[in-house]
């Protein structure tokens, strides 16, 4: 069994899971429109360029995604974090200083007493995010 996390979006879909597989990196094996779905016709056309759902591969692990249609928008995303275990200071620190480009810091990436390094941040589609890199390589 997997756990996967599954974002919900007011439209910026594409440009966050684009922006995820820079970051991460990953890699994008879906990526399906409204419009390109077999159910196109019982959506509004202008709701057609919407992502119906993507997929995105990190290693063995997946983060997937949508957009919701405009009858149906999300208040954004609160109560829930990403939580990424990462195995270098180095990743820890690149990771961390790309997504929180046009984001917010929350808690600085810095030593714990339980980590070389863990920081948490919102990026700049809302969606928060805790790194953390347990030992110090």
């Amino acid at each position: 069994m997997k756990i996967n996390p599954y974002l919900i979006f007011n439209g910026d879909c594409q440009a966050a899971f684009t922006y995820y597989a820079q970051c991460l990196p990953g890699k994008i094996e879906l990526m399906m429109t409204f419009g390109e779905s077999p159910a196109s016709e019982h959506v509004p056309a202008d709701s057609h360029n919407l992502i119906m759902h993507t997929r995105l591969l990190v290693g063995d692990q997946a983060i997937m995604g949508s957009d919701t249609t405009p009858d149906r928008p999300t208040n954004g995303m609160s109560g829930c974090s990403i939580s990424l275990n990462v195995d270098s200071v180095a990743e820890a620190e690149r990771i961390f200083a790309a997504l929180a480009d046009k984001g917010s810091i929350q808690m600085p990436l810095e030593t714990t007493f339980w980590a070389a390094r863990f920081g948490m941040l919102v990026d700049r589609f809302g969606v928060s995010w805790m790194i953390n890199c347990e030992k110090d390589q």
